[in-house]
C-alpha cells in the first residue's frame, strides 16, 4: 500500500569535499535559490577528505534563508546520541526551524574502529540505534523535566536534563535497506532515506513493502512515515535508462515510485550546477502536476 498523503518535496544530496570547501556551499546556495526544499550532505568523520559534517551545515545554514537542511544520513557510531539531540536544537534554533536529523546504524566499521569508535555487528548496530533514537526523543521531551535516567547495553543517561525545546518539531529519519531496520523505522522513525541505486531492480519496492507491513504491526499507518528516496541519473536528449534522459522521461520514470510506493522527497545526488537547476526547473514542477493530476483523477485528494 503507497504511504500518500505527503506533499511532494525535492532536494539535494552534495559530497562535501574539502578540496573545494565553498563548493557545497555554492550548490546549497543554488539549491535555494532555484526553490529546492531540502540540501543534504554525506558524513563520514573517518574521510579526511571531506568537511565535518556538522560544522558544514551550521555555515550552510548562516548562508541561507529558506531551504531546510539534513545530514545524509549522520553517523551515529562516532556521534553520542544525547550530545547530538542537543547539537541538533542548537541548529534548529539558530537556524529558524530548518533543521532535519537523519540518522545511519553506522556502516565501514574498520574506518570507525581507526577513529576510536566502537566495533558492532548488525544486529547489535541496530539494538544500537534503537536506544540512540530513545535517548534522543527523550532529550527533546521537555514538558518533564524529571532528570532522565535511562540504561541500555549501548547508550546510557544517569540523570541528564532535558531540553531545551526546538524551534520545529524536529523529525527523526533512518538511513536502512536490511528487514531489522525497516522494522526499527516502523516503530521508532518518522521517515526512511534510503537510495535508489542501493537496491538490486524491484528491491525498492521489496523493502517499501516490508516497511508498510511493520508499520501496520507497529498499529501505524503508511501515510505516518515519509519516504526519501537519493535519486541519481544524467539527463540527455535522448533515452538512455532509467532516469537517463530528457526532463520528461525523469517525470515518467518518478511518477510510480511517487504514486505507488509513496515516496514524498525526491533528494537528486549531483554536485553538479547544471543538473540541480535542471531537476528543480523542469522535473520537480511537471511532477508535482502529474502526481496532483493522478491523485485526483483517482479520487486520492
Amino acid at each position: 500500500m503507497p504511504a500518500l498523503g505527503h506533499d511532494l518535496q525535492f532536494g539535494t544530496f552534495i559530497t562535501p569535499l574539502n578540496a573545494d570547501p565553498q563548493m557545497p556551499v555554492r550548490l546549497a546556495r543554488l539549491s535555494e535559490r532555484v526553490g529546492l526544499d531540502l540540501v543534504t550532505f554525506q558524513d563520514h568523520p573517518y574521510q579526511p577528505r571531506f568537511l565535518d559534517a556538522w560544522t558544514l551545515l551550521t555555515w550552510v545554514a548562516a548562508r541561507t534563508e529558506r531551504i531546510r537542511l539534513a545530514p545524509n544520513v549522520l553517523n551515529l557510531p562516532l556521534r553520542p546520541p544525547a550530545v547530538v539531540a542537543r547539537a541538533a536544537v542548537s541548529l534548529d534554533l539558530l537556524s529558524g526551524g530548518r533543521f532535519e536529523l537523519a540518522l545511519g546504524a553506522g556502516a565501514f566499521w574498520d574506518a570507525i574502529e581507526a577513529m576510536g569508535g566502537r566495533r558492532l555487528e548488525p544486529g547489535e548496530s541496530v539494538t544500537a540505534l534503537t536506544e540512540a533514537i530513545d535517548v534522543i526523543r527523550a532529550i527533546w521531551t521537555t514538558g518533564d523535566r524529571t532528570p532522565l535516567r535511562a540504561g541500555g547495553e549501548y547508550y546510557r543517561l544517569a540523570g541528564a536534563k532535558r531540553g531545551p525545546a526546538a524551534a520545529h518539531a524536529i523529525p527523526i529519519w533512518v538511513g536502512a535497506q536490511r528487514p531489522r531496520m525497516l522494522r526499527l523505522v516502523a516503530r521508532q522513525a518518522d521517515g526512511w532515506l534510503t537510495s535508489l541505486g542501493s537496491f538490486p531492480p524491484g528491491g525498492f519496492e521489496a523493502a517499501n513493502g516490508i516497511l508498510d507491513d511493520a508499520a501496520a504491526d507497529a498499529g501505524r499507518g503508511p501515510g505516518e512515515i515519509r519516504r526519501l528516496l537519493n535519486i541519481g541519473g544524467r539527463f540527455a536528449d535522448r533515452s538512455g535508462g532509467f532516469l537517463n534522459g530528457p526532463s520528461r522521461q525523469w517525470v515518467e520514470d518518478l511518477l510510480p515510485l511517487a504514486l505507488e510506493q509513496g515516496v514524498g522527497t525526491f533528494i537528486l545526488a549531483s554536485d553538479d550546477a547544471a543538473a540541480i537547476e535542471r531537476f528543480a526547473a523542469e522535473v520537480a514542477p511537471a511532477l508535482r502536476a502529474s502526481v496532483a493530476s493522478e491523485r485526483a483523477t483517482r479520487g486520492q485528494g
